[in-house]
């Protein structure tokens, strides 16, 4: 316990640094089991309903049948369920705490029905930085590649972490100072059905192709709503992707007695996991949060959301890049916008450059992405 009763936890230390270092490059066996093995039917469906997304392409059998891909695919950020590194699973500096904050994804190939999912993953590199959230941080890289059955490379990605000392983001991080200080905001009936205008209106291009052609540089993608941000979201969100270390009984047990630096006490004296943070707010003002907030990689799939909307059936998510600059704590609203900022010919393939970035409520900026689509030509 601290000088004021709060409890305190492991620090970065340059042993520890030191350590994680001699890491970097060296293939990583014996991962943590991925929620997915599989992209079933089900499997796709969850993760999309997790995210808010019913798009019938992944999600209806008999739509994807009269597509020219002849059955349901995956959702490109389905592939988070496949992979618990990627999803923010970090080794290394035990008790220290982990935010997951980005991810550089590259498709190569759809994600059909029934596919199984092969995994590869390398700690890429580790870089030190000095933030307004929790002073001293250290950004975790890891590099993870995406097989299928037939060992086909689908999907490559760069996703990172940052570990940050709880103790000092609870106690002189200055990035929330303003919204600690803030009223908790209630919303009005008018306001709430104000802003699901947005649902009511969200339109999935679908069947109707969107050719290369007829896409401006300039033109700008409809505004897609995500929240207001409840626990129950949350949770709906990690019923898809699976989690990091949700587990019950003796299993939530074997994970605490193999890793002790994942068991935290609860006010029961109850050793429970980090992740927490995302349904419990005072374990979430702890670690320096505004409170109970959404995962990453839930964030970076309401991106991948935003464009795979707009692209239609017959286009391809090539890349996708998101970097989050705060949290969505319960209660948020979230405004994600995108524009066209190129288009050009590669390889043959013709691809399309957005630009992303969304805002909450208070207009803060709250992630920024980007993607290339590649679209049908009328060529």
């Amino acid at each position: 316990m601290s000088a004021t009763g709060a409890r305190t936890f492991p620090k970065i230390t340059q042993q520890g640094l030191d350590a994680l270092r001699e890491r970097i490059g060296h293939k990583i066996e014996n991962t943590a089991e991925p929620w997915c093995y599989e992209a079933t039917r089900d499997n796709i469906r969850h993760y999309a309903h997790g995210i808010g997304d019913d798009n019938p392409l992944w999600c209806d059998p008999d739509y994807a049948a009269r597509t020219r891909h002849g059955g349901i695919l995956a959702l490109p950020s389905f592939l988070f369920a496949t992979n618990r590194i990627v999803s923010g699973y970090v080794g290394g500096l035990p008790g220290v705490h982990a935010m997951w904050s980005g991810s550089d994804w590259t498709w190569h190939k759809p994600v059909r029905r029934n596919d199984e999912i092969r995994t590869e993953a390398h700690l890429k590199d580790l870089v030190e930085h000095e933030t307004r959230f929790a002073g001293r941080a250290v950004q975790q890289i890891y590099h993870v590649d995406f097989y299928n059955q037939e060992g086909d490379k689908v999907a490559e990605a760069d996703s990172w972490c940052f570990r940050t000392e709880r103790d000092h983001a609870r106690e002189q991080g200055t990035k929330y100072s303003d919204v600690r200080a803030r009223t908790p905001r209630r919303y009005s009936p008018e306001e709430i059905q104000e802003a699901c205008k947005l649902y009511r209106d969200e339109a999935v291009r679908g069947a109707e192709p969107r050719y290369w052609e007829d896409v401006n540089e300039g033109d700008a993608l409809p505004v897609m709503f995500k929240g207001p941000m409840t626990v129950t979201g949350f949770i709906a969100y990690a019923q898809g992707w699976g989690g990091l270390y949700i587990r019950a009984n003796k299993l939530a047990w074997k994970l605490i007695d193999a890793h002790p630096g994942v068991g935290i006490t609860n006010r029961f004296g109850i050793p429970d996991v980090p992740e927490r943070v995302h349904w419990e707010e005072d374990f979430a003002h702890e670690v320096g949060a505004p409170g109970a907030y959404d995962y990453g990689p839930e964030r970076a799939s309401w991106l991948t959301h935003h464009l795979t909307n707009w692209m239609g059936d017959d286009g391809f998510l090539r890349q996708a890049q998101c970097k989050i600059r705060r949290h969505n704590p319960e209660g948020d609203m979230l405004f994600i916008k995108g524009r066209v900022t190129g288009k050009y010919v590669e390889n043959g393939r013709h691809l399309v450059r957005i630009e992303q970035e969304a805002r909450n409520q208070h207009d803060e900026l709250s992630v920024v992405g980007s993607g290339v689509v590649e679209l049908p030509s009328r060529k």
